[in-house]
């Protein structure tokens, strides 16, 4: 079988490690890498450390408006569904990539394949709410990662090539979590910190957050990134944020004096995994990090009203919470009982590329 995966974005790569090795040992895999992700640190990185396969396309696509980005995508993806004729595409997630690739797929009749289908947000202002609803629409086989996404589906009409999975993100936090372990124990996550920065002060393990922020409805609205920052540097411990290009562009115009706030690169898959397990709190607003987060262990409070992810609310592992310094801060500084309490199992038992790899082979014969 032939089969054109596509990728764009950092979560995509880390889904694509596990997917790839499974489905690579006896069929033929084209990844295209439209290049949404362009920063050495949000992409080359990952496809090193994860020994993902080295993309057979980039197509170099950058940044842009969400129109213009995944115009130039649907355009160059078009092109290459055209010349190779897989029998099949593979897309993951939300992002712009995803929704070309799917687009694409689906002018020309080929069939289309959603790992994370069923994921709803009910929020229809982002972008990745719409990219998800679009695609799984177009879809052919839908891999639900969790019981909750595929009843999203069946509300919306959506029964036929709907298969419970589990989450994928399983599989590639099992396989690397150790590997990450090995790497920078024993202090040698703050050595390459500080390598690269070396005014950053001596963290210790547990007692730092770890934050991330690069949703457009918190960076495209500078009050609220402002309003982020203000209350990191009132938090009782230090913050750690590897701050995303996107999201840099922004900051950069604030002016902001960071004292409780350390700002780093985006750094790679191993150690950010190494940095979540190892954190007090992760405060973040990402729908991939939640979930990390969760899987690792690590309590979490989201910089969001509203999360694809409901299965890590339970038992406090994860807060939503609202963007008011004041919210913020009472917020992290909850009284963490989810320590004490047992951790649902809902996001399957790490053979999900194993499951997607047999339907899609099975689909196709």
């Amino acid at each position: 079988m032939k089969l054109i995966t596509i990728v764009g974005a950092r979560p995509q790569f880390i889904k694509a490690a596990p997917f790839s090795d499974v489905f690579r040992r006896r069929h033929v895999e084209i990844m295209i890498h439209t290049g949404q992700h362009y920063d050495q640190n949000m992409s080359d990185i990952f496809f090193r450390e994860l020994s993902i396969p080295k993309p057979d396309y980039c197509l170099g696509v950058g940044s842009g408006s969400h129109g213009a980005q995944t115009g130039r995508m649907l355009e160059k993806i078009e092109q290459v569904l055209l010349n190779e004729k897989p029998d099949g595409v593979l897309v993951y997630g939300d992002t712009n990539s995803t929704l070309a690739g799917a687009l694409a797929a689906g002018k020309l009749h080929i069939p289309i394949f959603h790992v994370e289908a069923g994921l709803r947000s009910y929020n229809k202002r982002m972008p990745e709410e719409q990219n998800r609803i679009l695609t799984d629409h177009l879809s052919d086989l839908l891999f639900c990662p969790t019981k909750t996404a595929v009843e999203n589906l069946k509300k919306e009409g959506i029964t036929e090539g709907v298969l419970l999975t589990g989450d994928i993100m399983v599989d590639a936090v099992n396989r690397f979590s150790s590997i990450s372990n090995r790497f920078y124990s024993n202090g040698v996550w703050l050595d390459v910190l500080k390598a690269e920065n070396p005014s950053i002060p001596s963290l210790k393990e547990k007692e730092y957050y770890l934050a991330t922020v690069h949703r457009a409805e918190n960076t495209d609205d500078l009050k609220k990134l402002e309003t982020i920052f203000a209350a990191f540097e009132k938090l009782d411990k230090p913050v750690l944020v590897p701050l995303h290009p996107r999201t840099k562009k922004s900051v950069d115009k604030l002016d902001i004096s960071f004292k409780n706030t350390i700002v780093i690169k985006p750094v790679g898959y191993l150690l950010m995994l190494y940095l979540t397990k190892n954190a007090h709190m992760v405060v973040t607003d990402s729908g991939g990090l939640q979930k990390e987060a969760f899987l690792l262990q690590t309590p979490c409070t989201t910089l969001r009203d509203q999360t694809e992810w409901v299965e890590t609310l339970e038992n406090g592992w994860n807060c939503l919470c609202p963007i008011h310094i004041q919210a913020i801060i009472e917020t992290t500084s909850r009284k963490l009982d989810c320590l004490n309490c047992p951790r649902p199992q809902v996001f399957g038992d790490g053979n999900a590329a194993h499951r997607i790899c047999e339907a899609i082979i099975k689909n196709s014969s």
